[in-house]
């Protein structure tokens, strides 16, 4: 694969206009399960649809919304979100099962990640506020980050995973580079995974390889703010420029909801200085 097939830019939204700035589906990325988008939401526009087949988790990246939701488990209204951003604190989030309807309305606007994988309907609808969310300190000296765990392996749903990682200026994350792109249990699970990125200040960057063990392809991009980049498969560490701190938001899906990921044996020997 080639960057360009990996990494896709923002739309541009002319000035107070909200709408879609990024997305991917498992017929444009070329998977099977995965499917995330982020809506940019202004003042006095609502977003409603349905989740069909679907599972669903909503994140909300900044500002504040009411979301409704009727689903086969009832009708629910939540008020939802306090931070100004995603580098301001714990997110609000939600997670809901297929046949919901929902609608969210904004009073002074907001972004939202909306990730998406087939499901049963197993679990019903589910509102995860910031006291929900698991905090994770990860890594030591320059592979420092934090963790927020928002929709974790433990999380009652079928196939999603989403977490947001914080990495500050200068540091690494996804590190050692590891993997996740074969069935092999219990040593290792399938899935297919986004990376939505912010960046702060927003002028600056983040890279991030993505490699096969064989060589068959590795790439290296330049990750800006708003960025949304695909791994269907191999390695994938990041690393954030000095000066500019990485945030990014994951969502991932497969056959196994689980994260049994390898690390790449050639740097695995770090793990003894972490």
């Amino acid at each position: 694969m080639t960057a360009s097939q990996l990494l896709f830019n923002p739309r541009p939204l002319p000035a107070g206009e909200g709408g879609l700035l990024v997305e991917t589906s498992p017929s444009a990325a070329g998977w099977d399960y995965l499917s995330f988008c982020v809506q940019r939401l202004v003042k006095g526009m609502d977003w409603a649809g349905e989740t069909g087949d679907q599972e669903a988790a909503l994140v909300v990246l900044g500002g504040r919304i009411t979301l409704r939701i009727e689903s086969d488990a009832g009708n629910e209204t939540w008020e939802m979100g306090e931070r100004a951003g995603p580098f301001d604190g714990l997110p609000w989030s939600a997670y809901l099962p297929p046949r919901t309807r929902f609608s969210v309305k904004t009073q002074d606007g907001t972004d939202i990640g909306w990730a998406t994988a087939p499901s049963e309907g197993r679990y019903p609808p589910r509102l995860v506020p910031p006291g929900d969310v698991r905090v994770e300190a990860r890594g030591e000296g320059t592979t420092a980050r934090t963790i927020h765990h928002i929709l974790p392996p433990e999380f009652p749903a079928e196939r999603l995973i989403v977490v947001e990682v914080l990495t500050p200026e200068g540091h690494w994350s996804s590190y050692p580079p590891h993997k996740h792109d074969v069935e092999n249990l219990p040593h290792e699970n399938k899935l297919e995974e986004t990376y939505y990125y912010r960046i702060d200040p927003p002028q600056g960057f983040a890279l991030q390889r993505i490699y096969t063990h064989d060589k068959r392809w590795d790439e290296a991009l330049v990750c800006e703010d708003g960025d949304l980049v695909l791994v269907p498969e191999g390695y994938h560490p990041v690393s954030a420029a000095p000066g500019y701190n990485c945030y990014y938001l994951n969502a991932q899906a497969g056959p196994t909801r689980a994260w049994l990921v390898n690390d790449d044996p050639a740097h695995t020997w770090i793990k003894g200085r972490l």
